[in-house]
């Protein structure tokens, strides 16, 4: 047997083995009496028909579950029929715990399932994942104390046909522990990303090697958070508006009031488990993936995710978590991305929620390789 076919088989066996190390983690409790009801809140048809969906018209905002704890939001299941291009961007999540009035999860409904340019694709991680057709599914445990609240806003300029959706959770008699983090996810973008030069023909130019970023200045920064908590993971898409490979840049994550980070990098396509640009073909695993990989040319497309769901970032006081865009950012491609987290509350400010223009993926006129503009 040569090395090459010898390395193959391990990796394979290896993957395999952590794959169904975790499906029997789930498998294992199933003897174990749990001390909830299960409660379901969804579309279906009040009167007992097949109607089983709700419309959302244009600056409608749509409740989907508002219900007192305390209690576990365990699943979500979304499916939308609307002809309106790029609904995956108009229709904004958001998500409240314990009666607060800044919600806790606030993205675009698509970003949230990791599809962050607006189109459906298919992929299968352990929190989230897309089946076919158009089935968008949550996996992330969400804990609450007196109350949640989810809502779906359709800031797009069409009627919503049907918002189909069944959300699970689990109700408890007694209150949850004082320890109990709350789940967050917030989405952020840069159209474009700015980079420091265009001055430039390759990524491997003298100048873009030599430039140096000890400490994260311009970077892409997916999370800014405050309180104590642990970060489980990213979804990102990136739209480029320059030639060559877009994953250059090193992820950097900065713990409590850090100016230089403890966590530091190698490259995007390192951080995100694939390598070499994640060579000739997309994948989704439990806990990385590249399910949509372009070709590294302007207008090309890609999306991926990273879930720490083995050992979570842990912070006492902050968190900023970043990647570069390009090396020490000098490229100034388009980024798109949901962070998703846990921590104490109340959470710090959020980000603007940008406008729906602004959202709508574009190529912009930034120069450099493949983009005309000086």
């Amino acid at each position: 047997m040569s090395k090459a076919t010898l390395l193959v088989i391990l990796v394979v066996c290896g993957s395999a083995i952590a794959q169904r190390g975790s499906r029997m983690g789930a498998l294992s409790s199933l003897s174990e009496f749990h001390d909830y009801a299960q409660k379901r809140v969804s579309s279906h048809d009040r009167s007992g028909g097949n109607a089983d969906f709700r419309q959302i018209a244009p600056g409608e905002t749509l409740t989907l579950l508002n219900e007192p704890g305390p209690g576990v939001i365990t699943h979500i299941w979304i499916t939308i029929a609307s002809p309106e291009q790029y609904h995956l961007k108009k229709l904004v999540l958001r998500v409240y715990w314990d009666d607060e009035v800044t919600p806790s999860v606030e993205t675009p409904i698509g970003d949230f399932f990791g599809l962050g340019l607006g189109d459906y694709f298919l992929y299968e991680s352990i929190p989230l994942a897309v089946g076919s057709e158009m089935a968008l599914n949550s996996f992330f445990q969400m804990p609450f104390q007196k109350q949640a609240k989810i809502t779906v806003s359709n800031e797009g300029n069409g009627k919503v046909e049907a918002f189909y959706f069944n959300i699970d959770y689990q109700a408890y008699k007694q209150p949850l522990t004082t320890e109990t983090l709350y789940f967050h996810a917030q989405y952020r973008q840069a159209t474009p990303a700015k980079g420091w030069t265009n001055e430039w023909k390759a990524n491997d130019d003298v100048m873009i090697e030599k430039q140096q970023n000890l400490n994260g200045k311009d970077n892409y920064v997916w999370l800014e958070a405050t309180g104590r908590g642990q970060f489980v993971g990213v979804t990102m898409s990136v739209l480029q508006n320059q030639d060559g490979w877009w994953g250059e840049g090193d992820d950097m994550f900065f713990i409590d009031g850090e100016t230089k980070p403890s966590i530091n990098g190698t490259g995007a396509e390192d951080y995100f488990l694939g390598a070499w640009g994640f060579g000739k073909h997309a994948f989704s695993y439990e806990m990385f993936g590249a399910p949509v990989k372009g070709e590294e040319r302007v207008g090309d497309r890609s999306s991926v995710y990273r879930f720490h769901l083995d050992s979570p970032i842990t912070f006492a006081k902050s968190l900023k978590a970043s990647i570069e865009h390009g090396h020490a950012n000098h490229r100034s491609d388009n980024y798109y991305s949901v962070a998703y987290w846990y921590q104490t509350e109340p959470h710090g400010a959020f980000p603007r929620l940008p406008s729906v223009e602004e959202r709508t993926p574009r190529i912009y006129a930034v120069g450099g390789p493949g983009n005309g503009a000086k």
